[in-house]
């Protein structure tokens, strides 16, 4: 039985973004179902430009009995993540991802995913994120992007 529509709605000063179309439909592992039943998500651009996403985490994403399967949650950081450093201009692929889990994520609820570019240096972009829902943080990550060269990043978006 499919599951009932979500409500992935952002905030009154967020933009709607299609972040996914930036990489191309080959690298859509989490945004790649949008009416699926393991993740369901939707990007923004906040008033700075930062990428935000929502994202309901379905059943096909359980770990615990109820709860979100870590590596589920470790997938999406590894999209949204490298899909700011993208969205702020950086053709890049993810060299290390460090995830914290700081609280069990219960399923079927929207929860939202903040990121922001911390740093550059030569070819390496660090960015950093998180998902919550309120003041409810459910896992932080650091990424070390590394930034590819263009003919590489045109094939990786299907542009070449």
């Amino acid at each position: 039985m499919p599951m009932p529509p979500v409500d992935l709605s952002g905030e009154a000063n967020w933009t709607e973004f299609d972040a996914p179309s930036l990489v191309g439909a080959s690298l859509r592992f989490v945004s790649g179902e949008p009416e699926g039943d393991r993740y369901r998500v939707r990007y923004y651009r906040n008033a700075d430009g930062a990428l935000r996403a929502r994202i309901w985490f379905g059943p096909e994403t359980e770990g615990p009995p109820g709860h979100a399967h870590g590596g589920s949650m470790a997938a999406v950081m590894d999209e949204v993540l490298g899909l700011a450093a993208w969205a702020a201009g950086y053709p890049i692929v993810v060299g290390n991802l460090n995830v914290d889990f700081r609280n069990l994520l219960p399923l079927q609820q929207v929860v939202t995913v903040e990121s922001e570019i911390l740093s550059t240096s030569g070819r390496k972009v660090m960015v950093r994120g998180r998902i919550c829902k309120g003041d409810t943080v459910y896992a932080e990550a650091d990424c070390l992007c590394i930034t590819i060269p263009e003919q590489a990043a045109a094939e990786l978006a299907g542009k070449h």
